[in-house]
């Protein structure tokens, strides 16, 4: 993922009180594992920093299983990692856009940036909890995917769910019952896709060509 825009453009844009120990803004090579910006609802949004990699309860440690950075919205209401957390935990994770890969025939990562088409924050559809450690509780989460629509299914077969500000206070848990019906593919004119370059390949990669499209 890529995160470029500043803390007092995320509090505004989701009407969201700051945390203290949000992340550094930009970054534009948001990886697993490292802290995500979070919208969470309640009395309340709140912008956070969570864990990217939700941790179930039962770990021991956070390596003690996979990493689970994605939930697939077709099975998480029926995994006992998610299935708690899709009912009564759910937020948002804010980004400026995403990366994925396209592979050649000789096996060639090639990347892509996906951002939305009307270039306006993204707000990913997530869940999250909090895992108790030996030095204390440590919220994570993990980003609802769907199947891919067409447009972004020539990149990739799956995509995150991507929410319209309308739907985010269903999400949140704000107006009620029936977020289900929000774990869908988004529509055909919402996203865009440019290739960028393979520094992107590394999690060492950092600064603002990577998003750059090669094509200028």
């Amino acid at each position: 993922m890529a995160l470029t825009l500043p803390h007092g453009a995320m509090v505004q844009a989701f009407a969201a009180v700051p945390d203290n120990d949000l992340p550094d803004v930009p970054n534009h090579n948001v990886c697993p594992t490292t802290r995500v910006h979070v919208v969470t609802g309640g009395a309340g949004r709140r912008l956070r920093a969570m864990r990217w990699g939700l941790i179930p309860r039962w770990y021991d440690t956070p390596n003690d299983g996979p990493l689970l950075i994605n939930a697939r919205a077709e099975t998480v209401a029926e995994k006992p990692a998610f299935r708690d957390s899709v009912r009564a935990r759910r937020c948002l994770v804010v980004a400026s856009g995403y990366y994925e890969w396209t592979v050649t025939p000789q096996k060639e990562r090639l990347p892509w940036y996906i951002k939305r088409a009307d270039a306006a924050p993204m707000a990913l559809g997530a869940i999250w909890r909090a895992w108790t450690g030996p030095d204390g509780d440590v919220a994570t989460c993990a980003v609802v995917t769907t199947a891919a629509n067409d447009a972004m299914g020539r990149v990739h077969h799956r995509m995150p769910l991507l929410l319209e500000p309308d739907d985010w206070a269903l999400w949140l848990g704000e107006a009620g019952h029936g977020a289900a019906r929000l774990m869908r593919p988004a529509g055909e004119d919402r996203l865009c896709a440019v290739r960028v370059g393979t520094a992107v390949n590394s999690s060492r990669a950092s600064g603002p060509e990577l998003i750059v499209p090669l094509d200028g």
